[in-house]
């Protein structure tokens, strides 16, 4: 008996962000905010999506990489990593998480959820890769070229760029745009993964980066 190959969009997909304290802390780096976002039949499913800020049990310093709005006691009286624990893994447990550079963002939810079991890695900067798009291949570069960026901002209209929500919903809209792009027909699963899945276990920096380090804004 063969199985039927499964349409991409029909496929467990969470597009996920999160804003850290920095790479730079290492092992101590915290997670300050998260946004999870449903693709449901390719498109992102703001009726369901989530976000949260992370009280992360101290002062934030402002530094350049630190996402606007996040530093310094912004988030005190936030839901702890704790609290919020049974929610994440009640979204992502099972699903193929999308993101742009996910592994950044896989690397530093794993240190903290290392029970979370996840079907696999789409990232968003590999599938733009292939798509040969001019220009920069950060996120808002992308929205913007694909004139997305609107879009985004309608869905998440208390958000902003480079914070968890925003972002978020930017790789949910991203992702089909840059599928309808590469694929000359509707590709399965299993094609858009041969092109955008990354490794759940990359491989990790022998080095934290220097402090001060520049901004990771586009």
């Amino acid at each position: 008996m063969t199985t039927e190959p499964q349409p991409w969009h029909t496929a467990n997909l969470v597009a996920l962000d999160l804003e850290g304290s920095g790479a730079q802390e290492r092992d101590q780096e915290q997670i300050l905010e998260i946004a999870a976002v449903r693709l449901l039949n390719g498109h992102p499913d703001m009726a369901t999506a989530y976000t949260t800020g992370i009280d992360p049990g101290r002062t934030i310093p402002a530094r350049p990489w630190i996402s606007p709005g996040l530093a310094g006691t912004a988030l005190h009286g936030q839901p702890t990593l704790d609290t919020i624990r049974p929610a994440l893994h009640a979204r992502l447990n099972g699903a193929w998480l999308v993101g742009h550079n996910i592994g950044v963002d896989w690397r530093l939810l794993h240190r903290h959820l290392p029970d979370l079991t996840i079907a696999g890695l789409i990232d968003t900067v590999r599938l733009a890769k292939v798509t040969t798009i001019p220009g920069k291949l950060g996120l808002t570069n992308l929205l913007a070229h694909l004139q997305l960026t609107a879009a985004v901002t309608a869905a998440a209209p208390d958000s902003q760029p480079h914070r968890a929500l925003w972002d978020t919903v930017g790789v949910a809209l991203l992702l089909p745009a840059l599928i309808r792009r590469h694929f000359t027909t509707h590709p399965t699963l299993q094609q858009l993964i041969a092109v955008a899945a990354i490794p759940t276990t990359p491989a990790q920096p022998t080095a934290a980066p220097a402090d001060p380090q520049p901004t990771l804004f586009d």
